[in-house]
């Protein structure tokens, strides 16, 4: 599994951290559709919160959908070559990503679902079989050289902090169901998963990924 961890105050990046937060926040409210059609655009939800089972597995089509949503920059989202394949040079695709999200390009993410996805996730599973698709946004650096990519991961059920700031945001009912809420707590959902409370860091479904820009991807093993 790449290395993740949450955003630090003072992190670096290019994009900047708020000019990120500013482009997904401008998204969200552009986004067409019912309280419900917004929050499947960009949260892989749990069916309740149990998270004994996930309402969808279409992290494919919405990666693109959301990725295109973050996307202003010339050429919309980028999709670089299969990772797990070393033909090409598996450096030289790390350089073009660096060079799409700089320009303002989400990068579409596909990969093993043990290896890009989240260590609670409800997909993973012991034989890592299956993929998951996130977006990158931003690249940066820590202050000792470390790079990282900032990723979009939708799962809900990636991490304990994302589990827990579902259930804190469904409170009160823990049956709630999505297509209960209405067009303010849609929002209110998304924003809150997403970005979070403070201006310098987001919510629990972006994080730092600490990418090996070395080494291809593991194979994505087929049920």
């Amino acid at each position: 599994m790449i290395e993740q961890a949450y955003v630090q105050a003072g992190d670096e990046t290019t994009p900047t951290v708020k000019e990120v937060r500013e482009r997904i926040s401008k998204a969200v409210d552009a986004t067409a559709g019912t309280a419900l059609e917004r929050l499947k655009c960009w949260l892989q939800m749990p069916a309740d919160s149990t998270f004994a089972k996930m309402s969808d597995s279409d992290c494919q089509v919405r990666a693109r959908r959301v990725g295109g949503l973050l996307s202003p920059g010339a050429g919309g989202l980028y999709e670089p070559s299969d990772l797990s394949v070393a033909i090409g040079g598996v450096p030289a695709k790390w350089v073009a990503i660096d060079k799409a999200v700089k320009a303002e390009r989400a990068v579409y993410v596909n990969g093993s679902t043990g290896h890009v996805g989240g260590a609670q996730s409800k997909f993973n599973n012991e034989r890592n079989v299956g993929f998951h698709v996130i977006v990158f946004l931003t690249v940066g650096q820590e202050t000792e050289g470390r790079g990282y990519y900032l990723g979009f991961d939708p799962d809900v059920s990636a991490t304990t902090e994302s589990r827990a700031a579902w259930k804190a945001l469904v409170a009160g009912d823990t049956e709630t169901k999505p297509q209960d809420f209405t067009a303010a707590k849609s929002l209110e959902v998304i924003k809150s998963m997403v970005l979070g409370s403070a201006e310098g860091g987001f919510g629990p479904l972006v994080r730092k990924y600490y990418v090996d820009t070395a080494k291809a991807f593991p194979k994505i093993i087929r049920a």
